[in-house]
């Protein structure tokens, strides 16, 4: 080979590694763009449509209900015992002269929901993990197939105490949750029964407890940030305490953090706690047909 056959041949090759190195920077630029806005949910209907679409371009119609057996299993842990606890200790408190006042209401909701939250922390857990695996590089993802084996996997890799990663954060969540869904949706319903003057119906039903979603979504808003971020981490990034966490997000993203993701929660809380409260009521009134009361 000649020497200049042999300079153009070398001339052509760094050529062709120039490019390649540029497609693949630009392909980087794209998976971190996508993360970011799989994660990112303070940009309200923009990111929530721009997510909705690429986990439908991307994973298909049913990559919308990833972790779907989590939180199936979640709801039969944690919101069974949540509202059971909290329905036996209003029906003990509650006298035929005197309902129970908001403050009893307050104290029963913290014992029920702190309950709740132990109980279904290994199922909250999953959930959130198996909803934020599509995010994740490949070779990060979990691929937990359902909740069982997730639970199986999770005891395998990381010891049975990740069953209770973030069961602190989460114990407060489902306390505010329980005191501000709960306890707000019975004074809500005495007000509009009291005050407003209407009647036990599914109309007072529908109003008390849209403003019980509209409470519960914004003041556990916080703390469901922080439960999310912590129970998401593996082992080896959960090192840092809850104030190093606190502190290292305010310092990236201000205060707006407090209500990142306010949106799309009231989204899911606000007709889950209509549909809740409206076959509660039902289920209630069929009950008490049925025992004579």
């Amino acid at each position: 080979m000649c020497i200049a056959c042999s300079t153009g041949w070398q001339a052509e090759a760094r050529r062709r590694i120039l490019v390649a190195k540029q497609n693949l920077g630009g392909l980087r630029k794209c998976c971190t763009e996508k993360v970011r806005l799989q994660t990112q949910a303070s940009q309200a209907s923009k990111g929530m449509l721009s997510t909705f679409v690429h986990v439908v371009k991307h994973d298909g119609f049913l990559g919308l209900y990833s972790g779907l057996s989590a939180s199936i299993l979640r709801q039969l842990t944690y919101s069974t015992t949540r509202f059971g606890a909290y329905e036996e200790l209003k029906s003990y408190f509650t006298t035929s002269s005197s309902p129970p006042g908001l403050p009893t209401l307050i104290a029963m909701g913290c014992i029920s929901g702190f309950l709740g939250g132990l109980v279904g922390n290994p199922a909250d857990v999953l959930n959130v993990r198996m909803q934020s695996d599509a995010a994740l590089p490949p070779e990060q993802r979990r691929n937990y197939r359902h909740a069982f084996h997730g639970l199986v996997q999770m005891v395998r890799s990381e010891g049975a105490g990740s069953l209770f990663r973030g069961v602190w954060p989460n114990s407060a969540r489902a306390v505010l949750m329980t005191v501000s869904q709960l306890a707000s949706y019975d004074t809500f319903k005495r007000l509009c029964i009291d005050k407003a003057g209407m009647s036990d119906n599914l109309t007072t039903h529908l109003s008390a407890s849209f403003m019980a979603g509209f409470v519960a979504t914004t003041v556990c808003s916080p703390v469901d940030v922080l439960k999310t971020r912590i129970m998401s981490a593996s082992t080896s990034e959960s090192g840092d305490s809850l104030t190093g966490l606190l502190r290292e997000i305010y310092r990236k993203e201000g205060i707006a953090w407090v209500f990142r993701g306010w949106v799309p929660s009231f989204m899911r809380l606000g007709p889950h706690t209509i549909a809740t409260f409206l076959f509660l009521e039902e289920h209630k009134k069929i009950y008490r047909i049925l025992k004579g009361i």
